[in-house]
């Protein structure tokens, strides 16, 4: 009797658990095995980890209920190592696992970089951890105190714009290498700042931050600016293991993959996400954002699907449509862009902005929750149980 062909997924942010939902949707469960691996035992919306610091509570939702029925198992535990050689996945506390194909998608984490004093000084909210530990310095903080975003990217707009409108008795500043809003339009622009004015959002432009100290950060030109908490979101880095597994990676640490998703260097391990490298229209990388995440965990799971059962390779549409941005609870800005990510003329604004931005939330949540709802289910039979034979990889070559 043949083996159950093993799956296993590393990471159950959007894109991991997407793939994992969407692998049981096309795969029978009497030909595969589905085993989704994270550290935590709910899923986190982490794009709205600046409401879970000011203090407001999120839907609970449990992956033992997400996939309840489904077909995949989930298994809770850290990830401490891969070994892409002999096919296996090191949990703590020493249990291994081994894998036919494997699906990286453990993402990335807050990044404070180099800058002396950001790692022991600053807070970070791209994890629920993080944005637990600011809200409690928030809840602790008195009026007048001064709240300093260190950012001036998508994060660090929502952040302090959401920091802003939730404790209008705090000083909330923002501190940005480049113009606020320099990559959107010159309406997008005008409106941001239309915005940070009314929440007296008082705004730092073209200052790189040299140091943090626990009551403030030093500029580049050895100024000073005041902070009794300093929020750090000038970026994320990779999680460091995907470095160390021998998969080739960029030198961010990003495991490099084809068009299908797949690790150029490994024919069984696909990544996606931010853990990923991938290339959009005009042969520019994928930024880091859900809005990557999503269409790279369908393209993965669908190729993987279709080397498995010899049909026909998806290509999933790898483009952008617009960047939602929330400006607190009650304003937003919709920036339509080029497929390419480049700010065009048109956005949204205003209340409307802020119920779209909550609509795309609340849309890419329900998608993780509801795994087997959505596209109609065809778990087909695995007709060939190693997914990289050479039919299958003339198909690849042929998306390249």
């Amino acid at each position: 009797m043949q083996q159950r062909h093993r799956i296993i997924v590393l990471g159950a942010g959007y894109a991991g658990a997407i793939a994992a939902g969407r692998l049981a949707k096309r795969l029978s469960g009497a030909d595969v095995s589905i085993t989704l691996v994270n550290a935590e035992a709910d899923f986190v919306e982490r794009v709205r980890m600046h409401q879970v610091a000011t203090g407001q509570e999120l839907r609970y939702r449990p992956f033992s209920e997400m996939f309840k029925g489904t077909g995949v198992m989930v298994r809770l535990g850290r990830v401490v190592a891969v070994d892409v050689d002999g096919k296996t996945v090191t949990l703590t506390p020493d249990e291994v696992l081994p894998y036919d194909t494997l699906v990286y998608a453990l993402g990335s984490r807050w990044n404070p970089g180099d800058v002396p004093g950001a790692a022991d000084h600053a807070h970070e909210i791209a994890g629920r951890p993080g944005a637990l530990r600011l809200r409690e310095r928030l809840a602790t903080l008195p009026a007048g105190r001064t709240v300093l975003v260190a950012g001036g990217g998508l994060t660090g707009v929502e952040a302090a714009t959401e920091f802003a409108e939730a404790r209008p008795d705090l000083r909330v500043a923002l501190v940005t290498d480049g113009a606020l809003g320099d990559w959107l339009s010159p309406r997008g622009r005008a409106h941001l700042r239309k915005v940070f004015a009314r929440l007296r959002i008082t705004v730092h432009q073209h200052t790189a931050v040299s140091a943090v100290a626990s009551d403030h950060v030093t500029t580049g030109d050895g100024a000073t600016i005041p902070a009794d908490v300093t929020v750090w979101t000038t970026g994320f880095a990779v999680h460091p293991i995907a470095q160390a597994t021998g998969l080739e990676v960029t030198a961010r640490g990003q495991i490099v993959v084809d068009g299908t998703m797949r690790s150029v260097s490994h024919q069984d391990v696909y990544a996606i996400g931010d853990a990923a490298t991938a290339m959009g229209p005009g042969g520019k990388p994928l930024r880091m954002s859900c809005a990557s995440g999503t269409p790279m965990a369908w393209q993965a799971a669908d190729t993987i699907a279709a080397f498995l059962t010899g049909g026909k390779l998806p290509h999933a549409p790898l483009r952008y449509f617009n960047q939602c941005i929330s400006l607190g609870r009650r304003e937003g800005l919709i920036q339509y862009v080029t497929a390419d990510d480049r700010a065009v003329a048109a956005v949204l604004t205003g209340r409307i902005a802020a119920v779209y931005k909550e609509l795309v939330c609340r849309g890419a949540a329900w998608g993780v929750e509801n795994p087997m709802l959505g596209l109609p289910t065809r778990r087909r039979r695995v007709t060939r149980f190693s997914p990289h034979s050479e039919s299958a990889d003339s198909q690849t070559a042929q998306t390249k």
